[in-house]
C-alpha cells in the first residue's frame, strides 16, 4: 500500500520534536521507509527536519539523504559537522556518497573526506569525483563482485562472499584476469552446477556487453535499454574493470533526461524546479520569450507587406490566427516525432525518405482539414469561395511546410551536436507562425492580385 502524508502524522511529529521525545519519534520513524521519511521531511521545516535528522541512526538517515529535496539536504548539510556528514557517507555506496560530497564546497569535501573511516571507501569516493557527473564513470558503483579467471569454483565461492559482504546486491559476477582486465561473466547457475574443482576459465562467458569510463550516460542508458540488463560493468582506457552501473542509476538518468527535454521544448532554458528563485526562473525562461517576442515583431511585419489587402479583403485577416496556429501546430508534432526517434536510436532510413513521409503525412491531413475548413468557413461563416479557396490552399501548403522544418531542424541541430529538443519549443513554433504568415498571404496576392 503506498504511503500517504496525513495532517495527524504531521503534527504527532511536530508535538514529539517540542516535547524532545526522541525515542517515541524514533519507534514512530523506524519502521517507514526511507523515501517516505524523506517525504514526511519535505513537509516539515528545516529545524525540525534537522532534529529528526539528528535522532535517527546513521543507516537509516544516509538513505534519507539521497531522497530529500535539494533544498532541504543542502540546508540540513550546513547544519552538520564534517565527522558527522562522513558518517552518513560511511553508509552509502561509493557513487551516492560521490553525489552528495560534489553539492559540498572545496573546503567541506576536504575536511568530509578527511573524516571517512574506511580509507578504500574513500579512496573510491575520490575517484569516482574526477569523472564528469554524465558519463559512465560519473554514475557507476565501484561496488561490485569480480573473480580471476585463474582460479577454481571453490576459491571464487570464498572470495564473493567476502565481496559480497559490503554490497547491497549481486547483478553479476565478473572475470578479470592478473592486470584487472575485464574477461566475461560468470553465470551463479554454472557456479552453482559445476565441479568445485573446475576452473573458472572453463566456465565463464566471454561475450558481455559494457561501456568505458567516458560513455554519455544516455549513451548507457540507450544499451541497458536496448539488451534489458539490470547492470553492466564500466572498464577504463585499459580494459580494465573500475565499476558498475545498475539499473536504479539508469532510471534517474532517464527522468533527469525526460525533466530536461520537456523544459526545452516548453521555452526553458535552465534547469529549474518549481521552488526555486524567481531570478533562476526568469533567468531560464525569459531568453525563449525575448525570442518569441522578436518572432512577433517579424510577424507583424510580414503583416505590414500585405497592408493594402487589410482594406480591399479585410475577411484574409480574420484567418490569420488559424494559420499560424495550424503551422506553429503542425511544426510541433513533426519536431516531436523525429526528436524521440533520435533520442531512442530508432530512426531509419535515408533523411530523403523520412521527408517523402512527411509530406505525404502532411499532404493527406492537409487535404482532410482544408476539406473540414472550406465546409465551415462558407456555410458557418459565409465566406466568399475565393477566400474559402485561398485558405484551404494556404492551410494545405503551411501544413506541408510546417512539418518539412519541424522534420529538418531537430535532425540539422542533432547533426551539429545541438539537443534537438530545442526544435519542439518557442523556436519551432516562431518559425512556423512566421513562414505560415508569409505563405498564406503570398498564396492570397497571387490569386486576388492586390
Amino acid at each position: 500500500m503506498e504511503f500517504k502524508i496525513s495532517k495527524e502524522l504531521v503534527q504527532e511529529l511536530e508535538l514529539l520534536i517540542q516535547t524532545k521525545n526522541d525515542q517515541q519519534l524514533e519507534v514512530l520513524l523506524n519502521d517507514m521507509h526511507h523515501a517516505d521519511i524523506a517525504e514526511v521531511l519535505d513537509e516539515l521545516d528545516f529545524d525540525e527536519a534537522t532534529y529528526i535528522f539528528k535522532v535517527l541512526d546513521s543507516d537509516k538517515t544516509a538513505e534519507i539523504l539521497l531522497e530529500l529535496e535539494d533544498d532541504l539536504r543542502e540546508n540540513i548539510l550546513k547544519r552538520l559537522s564534517p565527522k558527522e556528514i562522513a558518517e552518513e557517507l560511511d553508509e552509502l555506496e561509493t557513487n551516492d556518497a560521490a553525489d552528495i560530497i560534489a553539492e559540498l564546497s572545496q573546503d567541506l569535501k576536504a575536511e568530509v573526506i578527511s573524516e571517512l573511516q574506511d580509507v578504500e571507501h574513500a579512496k573510491d569516493i575520490v575517484d569516482l569525483l574526477r569523472y564528469a557527473e554524465d558519463t559512465a564513470g560519473g554514475i557507476m558503483h565501484k561496488e561490485l563482485v569480480k573473480v580471476n579467471e585463474n582460479w577454481n569454483v571453490l576459491t571464487c565461492i570464498k572470495e564473493m562472499r567476502i565481496q559480497a559482504e559490503n554490497i547491497s546486491r549481486v547483478h553479476s559476477i565478473y572475470v578479470v584476469d592478473d592486470e584487472d582486465r575485464l574477461k566475461g561473466r560468470l553465470s551463479l547457475k554454472d557456479l552453482l552446477t559445476t565441479s568445485s574443482r573446475t576452473p573458472i576459465n572453463d566456465v565463464y562467458i566471454r561475450k558481455l556487453n559494457y561501456v568505458n569510463i567516458d560513455t554519455e550516460d544516455v549513451e548507457v542508458a540507450r544499451i541497458m535499454q536496448k539488451y534489458d540488463l539490470e547492470a553492466i560493468p564500466v572498464v577504463d582506457e585499459l580494459g580494465r574493470l573500475v565499476g558498475r552501473i545498475t539499473i536504479d542509476d539508469i532510471v534517474d538518468v532517464i527522468k533527469d533526461e525526460a525533466d530536461e527535454d520537456y523544459q526545452l521544448a516548453a521555452g526553458i532554458s535552465q534547469d529549474v524546479e518549481a521552488d526555486d528563485s524567481i531570478l533562476e526562473h526568469t533567468k531560464a525562461r525569459l531568453p525563449w520569450l525575448v525570442l518569441a517576442l522578436l518572432g512577433g515583431f517579424i510577424s507583424v511585419k510580414v503583416l505590414g507587406l500585405f497592408e493594402g489587402a487589410m482594406i480591399e479583403h479585410g475577411k484574409l485577416f480574420f484567418f490569420t490566427p488559424l494559420i499560424a496556429a495550424m503551422a506553429g501546430n503542425v511544426g510541433v508534432q513533426s519536431s516531436a516525432i523525429i526528436v524521440q526517434g533520435l533520442a531512442n536510436n530508432t530512426l531509419s532510413g535515408s533523411l530523403f525518405n523520412r521527408l517523402i513521409k512527411e509530406v505525404s503525412l502532411s499532404l493527406l491531413n492537409g487535404l482532410i482539414l482544408a476539406t473540414i475548413l472550406f465546409v465551415g468557413s462558407h456555410f458557418l461563416l459565409d465566406v466568399e469561395i475565393i477566400i474559402g479557396v485561398i485558405v484551404t490552399v494556404a492551410l494545405i501548403s503551411v501544413i506541408i511546410i510546417a512539418s518539412l522544418i519541424g522534420t529538418f531542424i531537430p535532425l540539422l541541430l542533432d547533426k551539429f551536436g545541438i539537443d534537438p529538443a530545442l526544435a519542439t519549443g518557442p523556436f519551432i513554433t516562431t518559425s512556423n507562425d512566421i513562414c505560415g504568415i508569409l505563405i498564406y498571404f503570398s498564396i492570397a496576392k497571387m490569386i486576388l492580385g492586390f
